[in-house]
């Protein structure tokens, strides 16, 4: 996981959009720096996530869901 600094600079070249694209998740975005803040490296793996609560015992996972949009701005 990264900062979102770390993860502009990461972005930098790259087409988020299309990224996004070819996993089937549509994007709108107010700009750029907007769009470099959702790469996927600048979050938490949700299964890890997942895995912490189960283990804990506060929750049990019941569905697993995909994203198909991002509205940012």
């Amino acid at each position: 996981m990264l900062s979102r600094t770390k993860a502009r600079e990461l972005a930098k070249g790259r087409d988020i959009g299309r990224e996004l694209a070819k996993q089937g998740i549509s994007l709108q975005a107010a700009g750029r720096a907007t769009v470099e803040e959702v790469i996927s490296e600048a979050y938490k793996d949700v299964a890890d996530v997942i895995e912490v609560v189960v283990r804990a015992g506060l929750a049990r996972p019941v569905a697993k869901l995909k994203p198909f949009a991002v509205v940012k701005g």
